[in-house]
Parts: structure tokens; sequence; C-alpha cells
């Protein structure tokens, strides 16, 4: 009799909430495109479940989990073994199972400036760029945009001890000016403005002041949605020269976390265009 085919490779996203991620379609497509024999689910852990979803889902046989909001720190402390990226970030959103062991692995950054520099074509060398928010997506952000030499970045958050904190963690990769939002009013305007904040998700206007933008800005939202963000809609009632979501960043850090994986990395254009339409 012939032998029974093994199952397929086990993955998962894990976060809260999770329901609304395209994670596990994108991946979907990049096994299809790369002849790949995995599944990828999606795993709702609040902060005090994460360990036992992640070890729980080890011990099951999964092969590798991605890590999103708000656990990514707790990645980082969980995980043995740990990639360049995310010891510099201590941030974690790609976990690999090996023997036994955990680890982890940051995708976001590179994720992020391969959507801004190759899909968008934006240069960020030179340029005077504002990172919004001081959470775990920013960590993961903070190491590839200081390695990009932007001519100046600030970080603002809404309170400015927590970035702060950030600003002296990163002080051996690169100057970073901190301030809150109360505070940008006085910074002029920026080249490219990043929003790793949830400002606006809620209904709420982006506490930003409209003078951070003008026709020659880009602005990204880390977000992504199947209508326009609340950031989004604010840069361009602002006159911003270019808005964009998150969808390319979402693409690209995956394709990234897929390579560590499966030592293949999928070709993001096909999947980004059928996305991103």
């Amino acid at each position: 009799m012939p032998e029974a085919e093994s199952a397929p490779d086990r993955y998962a996203l894990v976060g809260h909430p999770v329901a609304h991620s395209r994670s596990p379609l994108i991946h979907q497509l990049f096994a299809r495109q790369t002849r790949q024999r995995m599944t990828y689910e999606l795993i709702d852990a609040e902060p005090a479940q994460f360990e036992t979803a992640v070890r729980g889902f080890q011990a099951a046989g999964g092969r590798g989990m991605n890590v999103t909001v708000p656990h990514k720190e707790a990645a980082f402390a969980l995980a043995k073994t740990h990639g360049e990226a995310a010891r510099i970030a201590r941030a974690v959103n790609t976990l690999t199972f090996t023997a036994g062991a955990i680890r982890g692995d940051n995708t976001d950054g590179i994720g992020f400036i391969r959507d801004v520099t190759v899909n968008h074509k934006r240069e960020i060398a030179g340029a005077r760029v504002l990172l919004l928010g001081a959470g775990g997506a920013t960590r993961g952000l903070l190491g590839p945009l200081l390695a990009a030499k932007p001519a100046s970045l600030v970080l603002a958050n809404r309170t400015v001890e927590r970035a702060a904190a950030l600003r002296d963690q990163f002080a051996a990769h690169g100057a970073i000016d901190v301030c809150s939002f109360a505070d940008l009013a006085a910074r002029g305007s920026f080249d490219i403005l990043i929003n790793a904040t949830s400002a606006g998700l809620h209904g709420e206007q982006p506490p930003f002041p409209a003078s951070l933008v003008t026709a020659q800005s880009f602005c990204y939202d880390l977000a992504y949605s199947l209508n326009m963000t609340p950031f989004v809609t604010w840069a361009s009632a602002q006159g911003a020269g270019r808005a964009v979501q998150g969808w390319g960043m979402l693409i690209e850090q995956a394709a990234e976390s897929f390579a560590i994986w499966r030592g293949v990395r999928p070709d993001t254009a096909p999947i980004r265009a059928q996305l991103v339409r």
C-alpha cells in the first residue's frame, strides 16, 4: 500500500484581536506560488494567554508563528535566540520552532523599508522623517530607519517619556529627536510621515497638526483597511502629495517571514497587485 501523505506544516498568527487579519490569505498565496505544503491559521490570545498559546501551538506540531499586537515584546522575551533585527528592536514578529527551541526574528523593518523604497520609490536617505507612536511596531522600524540615513528622525508619542526610552535604547544606531504630540506644531513639516499609532481607528480625528504636511509629503499608515484609514483620510485632507496604507508592508514582512520558515522568498508583486486592488 502507498504511504499516507504527511500532514502539511502548520503556521499561525497570534495576536489580540486577529479576526481582521489577511495574513492567512497572503501565506496561502505564497504557498501556492512556491509550491509549499502548509497551513496558516489565526489564534486570538489576550496578553495573559500569550505564552500558553505559543507553547501549545508548538507542542501540537506547529512550525512557526507570526506575532502581532500586543505581543511583540512578550515574544522577544519568550524566544531563546534572536535574529539581529529582533535583538536591536527587542521585539519579535516571527517565531520559528526547531527541536523544542524558539527563535525570534523581526521582519517589520525590512518589510517597511522595501515597501517604501522599492514599491513606492520613495527615498528615505536625506529625508526629514516623522514617526508617530512608540509602541511595539515602532521598535521594529527604528533600526532600519536609522540605517537608511534620513536627514533627521523625530519620534513623537502622546507621552514623551515612552519615546525618550526608545531614543535611549537606539542611541548607538543614530540620533532620534523626541517630542509629544502636543509639541508637534512647532516642528514644521516633514518629507515622510509614518503613523504607527492607533489614532483615529476608533472614530476620533488623528491628533496631529496640519502644519506637518505639505504637497511634497509622503504619508504612510502602518494600519490597513478595505476603506481609507482615518490617518490616510486626514493626510489627504491636509494636501499630502501621497498617502498610503500599510498593505505593502504587510505583504513584504510576511514574505520575509515565509523565507525564514521555508527557505524561499515569494514574488510579492502579484500578491500586492491582487490585495491592494
